[in-house]
């Protein structure tokens, strides 16, 4: 099946074609680990991590590289500012690697608990420090560099085709429009390849380099690893649409410069999670963590199934009563996908009655359907649309519902099946307790039946007793 993508570099839905047949190489720009990752940091994970398991389950072989920023760089992507590593540094009284390390360890636990599938590569920023002094020196060679104030800038007048990606107008560029004019460059959109301690006089992390001991501008990492893990030339690079203006037009500037040849096909990025109108931003104070979330009561699958209910390329907007409709609608699947398949009178662990792969002629329709919206520029609200237009198709036999739901989520990555087996394991908890129950009223041991009604309370499931048997229920 062709898959259809929207190219930022060119503002248009293009058939994906890899550079090597049944293989794509990825690049997503990774955190700076400076603080915790927002939930609006996560959608853009999230949309990451559903677009590497739709080119994994169309067949084919997906190498997915990150960068961690463990270097400090600047709260603003125009080299101003403060240094980001410093001001988490400075406020949990800690060294800025002690916060990269704690930050770093963090952000891959909120992946995991997203079922965010981890990169095959996640360099630091701070191992390959090298690696970009060598990509400096190669634009040195070139002439795209010059030196000023004590620190190298790219030059972006030797670059014909800088702003591009970002549809930039080049004499705006170079006459600085609505642009802080920094005296040191020549043109206001130049942009630091190397800081020497001209920046900060308490710079933690430098290094040595041929311009002087200093630390390298943070646009300089994503080229220097992206094309030492993956080569001069790739498929997919991904990110947040607030780093097109600048951090990615500024990467293409810099790994073109270098090699002279086209660096990325296809550019991907995710739209922004959005609070009260705003883009949510730790600079502004606006944002939630995912550990925030979970204190409220929520599962990080509740956060992961608010996310498919909007594409990627849309503005989404988060509020509590949004993510709480989420909750409600993927408890409801499980609920409604458990009750498919398991008969009240069986017996036995769940796993043993998880049906095989799908073969119901109807169900292959919204399976094909599925796949389709998949292709089409990741259209996951439409595939999820899909699912649950099986699950609530009366035609469709229980089990083939639940074999078509663990298919389609092997993109959508929700765990439905360890969700329908956990939930069938509580439910024969909650019953077995209920049956001790009513044996105990029945043996007028009623303290023991008050005991079992709190310990039924303390896991949210209610009971009421009718004249014909006890009833319960969940609350949240």
């Amino acid at each position: 099946m062709e898959i259809q993508l929207f190219n930022s570099l060119g503002r248009r839905i293009e058939p994906f074609i890899p550079i090597e047949e049944g293989r794509v190489g990825m690049y997503t720009c990774g955190p700076t680990v400076y603080n915790y990752a927002h939930i609006g940091n996560l959608r853009t994970y999230i949309f990451e991590d559903l677009l590497r398991r739709m080119f994994r389950y169309f067949g084919y072989e997906v190498y997915h590289v990150m960068n961690v920023t463990d270097v400090g760089h600047l709260t603003d992507d125009a080299d101003e500012g403060e240094d980001k590593m410093m001001v988490g540094a400075r406020e949990r009284k800690k060294t800025v690697w002690e916060i990269a390390d704690y930050f770093a360890d963090a952000f891959f636990l909120d992946l995991e608990k997203l079922r965010i599938l981890k990169p095959m590569v996640s360099c630091r920023a701070t191992d390959h420090i090298q690696d970009m002094i060598d990509l400096i020196a190669r634009l040195e060679e070139k002439g795209h560099t010059y030196s000023a104030g004590g620190n190298i800038y790219y030059d972006i007048s030797t670059f014909p085709g800088y702003g591009t990606l970002a549809l930039l107008d080049r004499q705006e560029l170079l006459s600085g429009a609505r642009v802080h004019v920094d005296q040191s460059k020549k043109h206001p959109h130049d942009f630091a390849l190397w800081f020497t301690r001209s920046k900060f006089k308490h710079q933690a992390m430098q290094w040595d380099s041929p311009w002087g001991r200093g630390y390298p501008g943070w646009h300089l990492e994503c080229s220097a690893m992206s094309m030492k893990y993956l080569g001069e030339h790739f498929d997919i690079h991904c990110g947040g649409i607030d780093h097109i203006p600048v951090h990615h037009t500024n990467e293409i500037a810099q790994s073109e410069g270098a090699t002279g040849t086209k660096w990325v096909n296809y550019w991907i990025h995710g739209e922004f999670l959005l609070m009260d109108t705003r883009k949510m931003a730790k600079s502004k104070g606006n944002f939630l963590t995912l550990s925030n979330l979970e204190a409220s009561g929520y599962d990080p699958m509740d956060f992961r199934y608010f996310c498919l209910g909007g594409h990627y390329r849309s503005q989404l907007r988060f509020s509590e009563e949004s993510l709480t409709a989420a909750r409600n609608a993927r408890l409801n699947l499980v609920e409604r996908l458990t009750s498919s398949i398991r008969d009240p009178a069986e017996v036995g662990p769940m796993e043993e009655h998880l049906p095989p792969e799908v073969s119901d002629e109807s169900s292959l329709q919204y399976l094909k359907r599925f796949k389709k919206h998949l292709s089409q520029d990741l259209n996951i609200p439409r595939a999820l649309a899909e699912l649950w237009g099986a699950v609530k198709d009366e035609d469709i036999p229980g089990e083939d519902k639940v074999s078509l739901a663990l298919e389609m989520d092997k993109v959508l990555g929700l765990g439905l099946k360890e969700q329908i087996i956990r939930k069938d394991d509580l439910e024969h908890e909650y019953a077995e307790l209920i049956r001790a129950r009513e044996q105990a009223r029945k043996d007028r041991d009623f303290k023991r039946a008050d005991e079992i009604r709190d310990i039924l309370r303390r896991k949210n499931i209610v009971i009421e007793d009718a004249p014909d048997g006890t009833r319960w229920k969940r609350i949240e």
